[in-house]
């Protein structure tokens, strides 16, 4: 029992030293669940490979929106207006890191020719990528 409660200690030490980012990465995985099961429910609805993606790609975004806003940088808009500019702030930063994705894949599988490692490589750069926009342009603390 003394070894649970000091791994108990030490695991919640690593999580408080390093809140935000373990938040952002608890919240990306959900977010990858919404997307995924949203995905594949739409394809079972026999909806195309494209829009099952493009609605998931929404889905998703929006979830992450509510998620890294309330869980991972706790932002309180002043405004309706700074909520909606926050919101589309959002929407095309996620829309770049999309094309980013994109053209890494392109130029990656053409180069390395192995799909699975450029779309490892790809999201890796990617999540980096989405919480730097996140923390300093879209949800920047104000000072």
């Amino acid at each position: 029992m003394k070894y649970i409660k000091k791994f108990w200690k030490w695991g919640f030490g690593i999580y408080h030293k390093n809140e935000e980012i373990w938040n952002y990465l608890i919240t990306g995985a959900i977010g990858v669940l919404i997307n995924l099961s949203s995905y594949l429910l739409f394809r079972y609805f026999k909806l195309t490979i494209l829009i099952s993606n493009i609605i998931a790609w929404i889905i998703s975004v929006i979830a992450m929106y509510i998620m890294n806003k309330l869980f991972v940088f706790k932002k309180r808009a002043k405004n309706n207006k700074s909520l909606i500019k926050e919101f589309l702030s959002f929407v095309l930063a996620r829309v770049f890191t999309l094309f980013v994705e994109t053209a890494i894949l392109y130029l990656g599988i053409k180069i390395i020719d192995i799909e699975s490692v450029v779309k490892i490589i790809a999201q890796i750069v990617i999540i980096i990528l989405n919480y730097l926009l996140s923390k300093f342009i879209i949800f920047k603390k104000e000072t």
